[in-house]
């Protein structure tokens, strides 16, 4: 989680740094600090609990001019959020630490360190890689060379960055899981863990691999890689917007990043699809000779992905005559699994830096899969660099926590590889066509779903005093109703859990009272009359129910029922379809609660640690 920006310049650095942060701040948000080496080459660090502003305000009071610097905004693991475990950490007042992940050795190395004088301050697993390299250097002749030989003590995951008064025109930069990204400028260099936090300084990048060591200055840039040599990493350069950091005209990330998802999809779609089929190399150069060999399809997630995937999993099965299976990938990691011949396996992420899909793919490497595909936002990730083949959904930047346009394509992802898929199992030239329409039309069912925004808006305000919330789904439509019990509790914090309807009986219905709301995805599909006996069996206990169901579905508002018609679609599109007016009414649920709708608490983007 966490976010980290550096910079080493000409001019002072405080106010990039700032950017930077506020840039970053998805990723955790429960404290935020900064540390430079000013002209006097002393090494100033201040602190604040809270966002971003809190530190932006206390800085306004503090002079902390300086040409070298770094800051941090944190999503805490390792002690609670006070000023003391807030980041930069800082060592005998010479070396300053910022970090993202988790040392899962620091209590040893925390009593070592203990036995050699140095007083900790924190309860964070940080302040053991402060003191760790500020003992390092005692023996070490330079900072790089110390930072090294902390690394290799450390085990568990990290993103750091150093800086050392007694070196201050130098950051050290140390990557092992966590993501790090180098920002290329003309007499000054830079470095974050994400290229958003850096577009308003340099277009330039160099992404770090796992294990490589960095060392900067304003004029030059020197990479090790994990064996301690010396390498050579492309510099890319970006063309993302300026403005993706901004949120127009719409109150909130998520809001806009909801509107988007029309042309999202549409961008997902752009240039993969004829008339007909899905193209051959929608997924990749050569991917078609990799495809058509396979049997099984393992898919490995979290979170919103892993929603993503149980989905596909409906459709590879039922459209792509290939079996299935779906998996948590922290679960994937730690048993022991079987793996059917010529299986490939998928990841899911919108980052590709998710610490435990990332850690599958590369245990996938030594159980003899097929091949690996990542469904993936971002071009530089990881994820898509160590996979076979990479499907980049083009949703552009996300930054609100809550997952919204990244899930609705890949989901449009998904369903183009059950035909990519199943065009060598059998599908006929006819269901691909039909599938192909049904996607061309999603953008345009998009828009008319997001057009429900009004309506759902005066809905939310029966939720203001809610506590608790059931989701029913059936089919394919089940696991949408798990996001969209997620969308609730992530951003209302109103409990909230998702059923398939024919479960209720099995313990659901204990629960149903006139104080618990029951959410109903109720699209025209051959078990519509299914879920309309669940409906039916909740009706019968006295529970009040909110069907989002299709026009033609025959259900009538009354007393008991608030029916919200959803314009009629394709059945094979319909997941993508209804996820829309769900997250709206997390959305407005949330505005109506009054909480923070971008940054709920506890959460954060981009979850780089286990």
């Amino acid at each position: 989680m966490c976010g980290i920006v550096g910079a080493t310049s000409e001019r002072h650095v405080g106010e990039i740094l700032l950017e930077g942060l506020r840039r970053l701040e998805y990723r955790g948000y429960d404290s935020a600090g900064m540390a430079v080496i000013d002209k006097s080459e002393q090494l100033k660090s201040t602190r604040r609990t809270g966002k971003v502003q809190a530190l932006t305000d206390a800085i306004e009071t503090e002079s902390m001019d300086g040409t070298l610097g770094i800051a941090h905004t944190r999503w805490a693991t390792h002690g609670g959020v006070t000023e003391a475990n807030a980041h930069p950490h800082v060592s005998n007042n010479d070396i300053a630490v910022v970090h993202n992940g988790i040392i899962e050795n620091h209590e040893p190395l925390r009593e070592q360190l203990k036995t050699l004088g140095y007083m900790f301050n924190s309860q964070t697993d940080t302040e053991v890689i402060a003191h760790l390299i500020h003992h390092e250097r005692k023996t070490k002749p330079s900072l790089v060379e110390a930072v090294k030989a902390a690394t290799r003590q450390l085990e568990g995951a990290y993103g750091t960055v150093v800086i050392d008064k007694n070196d201050p025109e130098r950051l050290v930069v140390a990557r092992s899981g966590s993501p790090l990204v180098i920002g290329v400028g003309i007499g000054e260099n830079f470095v974050a863990s994400d290229q958003l936090a850096l577009l308003p300084v340099t277009r330039k990048f160099i992404y770090l691999e796992e294990g490589d060591v960095a060392d900067i200055t304003r004029t030059s840039i020197d990479i090790f890689d994990k064996s301690g040599h010396a390498v050579e990493r492309n510099v890319v350069e970006s063309d993302s917007q300026y403005d993706a950091g901004g949120k127009g005209d719409y109150r909130h990330f998520m809001l806009k990043e909801i509107y988007e998802q029309p042309i999202a999809v549409r961008n997902t779609l752009e240039g993969r699809v004829s008339d007909s089929t899905v193209l051959d190399d929608a997924f990749g150069q050569g991917a078609n000779a990799l495809l058509k060999e396979i049997e099984h399809v393992k898919i490995i997630a979290c979170g919103t992905s892993y929603h993503a995937g149980m989905v596909a999993s409906y459709w590879l099965e039922s459209l792509a005559n290939v079996s299935c299976s779906v998996e948590i990938a922290s679960e994937f990691r730690y048993r022991q699994s079987h793996v059917k011949p010529s299986t490939l396996l998928v990841t899911i992420s919108q980052s590709g830096e998710t610490a435990d899909t990332l850690a599958a793919l590369r245990l996938s490497k030594e159980l003899g899969y097929k091949g690996s595909l990542t469904i993936c936002n971002v071009e530089t990730s990881s994820l898509v660099r160590e996979s076979d083949l990479a499907f980049m959904t083009r949703a552009g930047t996300e930054i609100g926590v809550a997952s919204t346009k990244a899930f609705t394509t890949q989901l449009t992802g998904l369903l183009m590889l059950t035909v990519a898929i199943g065009k060598y199992r059998g599908m006929s030239s006819e269901q691909q066509k039909s599938l192909v329409h049904s996607l061309q039309t999603l953008p345009a069912k998009l828009e008319e779903a997001v057009s429900l925004a009004d309506d759902i808006e005066q809905l939310a305000y029966e939720f203001t005093h809610k506590e608790h919330s059931i989701f029913l789904g059936r089919g394919n439509q089940y696991p949408i109703a798990m996001e969209g019990a997620l969308k609730l509790k992530e951003i209302s914090y109103i409990h909230a859990e998702a059923y398939a309807s024919g479960e209720l009986k099995h313990g659901p219905l204990a629960l149903i009272d006139d104080e618990m709301p029951v959410i109903v995805i109720a699209p025209d599909n051959e078990l519509l009359e299914k879920l309309k006996s669940n409906v039916e069996e909740v009706r019968a206990r006295g529970g009040v129910m909110y069907v989002f169901a299709d026009k033609n579905a025959q259900f009538k508002t009354d007393e008991t029922m608030n029916v919200l018609s959803v314009g009629h679609c394709d059945d094979v599109i319909a997941p993508i379809v209804y996820t829309v007016p769900l997250q709206l009414l997390s959305y407005y649920v949330a505005l109506v609660k009054g909480t923070d709708v971008d940054q709920p608490r506890n959460l954060a983007k981009s979850v780089t640690v286990e």
